[in-house]
């Protein structure tokens, strides 16, 4: 109902009406037709228009933030096949290994970005396969592989020449045909210069993480004269320029695979230390992956990383796959783990490791050699196979006294935050090798 009231001033109107008058004083008003009030102008004044109403206010939209890219990398112990490992895997007309393959299946496709360590040469074509202590793998182990989940392998071991130079061309050629990416070990200096890369694309943005991967040595074979890029070596600043080369041509992530350097020692040796310390150090590199000593060692972060933000390293993630125990060597030998990384990177700042942890597996070698899920199983209170829920908790325990407290521990996979990754979006520069 709209109101209007008009002030007239001390003049008096007399207000003739049939039957009688009405008079009106000064600031009275008179009720219109609909029943409001409303005021009588003079004579020779305008009306007073309404006035305007008072708009109300839009409310100030909330703003909205991106959301986070969040994504997750698994990676895992030796794959090191030796014969009994090989003859499990044999079926007509060749071998498959995705049966020793599949029990731990759920947690490496249950991860965004799988990382394998391919500790052996593949044996070339017209070679039959071999075990210890000069390695030859059927080309399947590689399909296999990529059956079950992973995404690529590091190659770079002291096994890396155990075939010579065209087992290095066999190992690379068999990942490539099953789509698998690798670094370690090149088949060219530009090979060996560039980082193997892997694109994620979550919440609307592409993150390319850039995977590095050096050996301490070769077993005393000679890298080849002609070649002495085939096989990287642990050096420290080829390394950070590798991976200052990788951010530069737009790496967000900087993973470096590093096998070193005693066997069978859960503690990890003053080079190990050493080495992961520099990485540390350089501010270029993201998460270091440690292999060589066949039983696991501990995962610790440590002070640097990029923006100061600390890095994790895993000293050593044990044996993936492998015929060892404590009839040949230490009872540990018989197990591994699976270090796992969350990934976070907010729309308009950079990607940072935003959590570690991992879950132990071992090898049920009187059960034909499959990996199996180890705290998993014990968390369930179950045996497995040949192997009792007693066993298996002995390994349990072996693992658990050295991994140490600062990555908790998980008994269930997880599951990916998106589509696979893609190989080699990145091309980056040359920087040379160890020589």
């Amino acid at each position: 109902m709209r109101v209007a009231r008009l002030v007239i001033g001390s003049l008096v109107i007399l207000v003739a009406a049939a039957g009688g008058a009405l008079a009106l004083s000064f600031g009275q008003e008179i009720l219109a037709d609909d029943g409001g009030p409303t005021a009588t102008p003079a004579a020779g004044e305008s009306p007073v228009p309404d006035p305007a109403p008072t708009p109300t206010p839009e409310p100030t939209p909330t703003p909205t933030t991106p959301p986070d890219a969040v994504f997750t990398l698994v990676a895992a112990g030796d794959v090191l096949l030796h014969t009994p490992v090989i003859d499990a895997a044999r079926v007509a007309g060749g071998y498959d290994f995705t049966p020793e393959l599949t029990p731990i299946q759920p947690w490496i496709v249950g991860a965004d970005l799988a990382l394998c360590h391919l500790e052996v040469p593949i044996a070339p074509e017209g070679t039959s396969p071999s075990g210890y202590p000069m390695f030859g793998a059927p080309l399947q182990i590689a399909a296999a592989l990529s059956a079950t989940g992973w995404d690529g392998c590091s190659t770079a071991s002291n096994h890396s020449l155990d075939r010579g130079a065209a087992g290095i061309t066999a190992t690379l050629d068999a990942l490539d045909a099953a789509d698998l990416g690798h670094v370690g070990t090149a088949r060219s200096a530009e090979e060996a210069a560039a980082p193997e890369v892997y694109r994620l694309v979550r919440a609307g943005q592409t993150i390319q993480v850039a995977h590095l991967a050096a050996t301490y040595g070769t077993n005393g074979l000679p890298i080849p004269s002609g070649a002495p890029w085939s096989v990287n070596l642990i050096d420290t600043p080829t390394i950070i320029a590798q991976a200052t080369a990788a951010r530069a041509a737009g790496a967000d992530i900087v993973v470096v695979s590093v096998h070193c350097c005693v066997e069978y020692v859960s503690d990890p040796t003053e080079r190990q230390v050493e080495v992961a310390a520099e990485l540390a150090a350089s501010g270029v590199v993201d998460l270091v992956i440690g292999h060589h000593a066949h039983v696991p060692q501990p995962i610790v972060e440590l002070a640097g990383g990029p923006r100061g933000e600390g890095m994790w390293v895993a000293y050593g993630l044990g044996n993936f796959i492998s015929n060892q125990g404590s009839h040949c060597c230490v009872a540990s030998s018989d197990s591994g783990l699976l270090m796992l990384a969350t990934f976070t990177k907010p729309a308009n700042g950079p990607v940072g490791v935003t959590g570690v942890s991992w879950t132990s597996v071992t090898v049920d070698r009187g059960g034909g050699y499959p990996v199996q899920p180890l705290s998993a199983l014990v968390a369930g209170g179950q045996g497995s196979g040949s192997m009792s829920a007693a066993e298996l908790a002995e390994r349990h325990a072996r693992v658990t006294a050295v991994v140490g407290p600062a990555a908790p521990e998980i008994t269930a996979p997880g599951a990916p935050t998106g589509p696979a990754p893609l190989l080699r979006p990145l091309t980056a520069p040359v920087v040379g090798t160890a020589p």
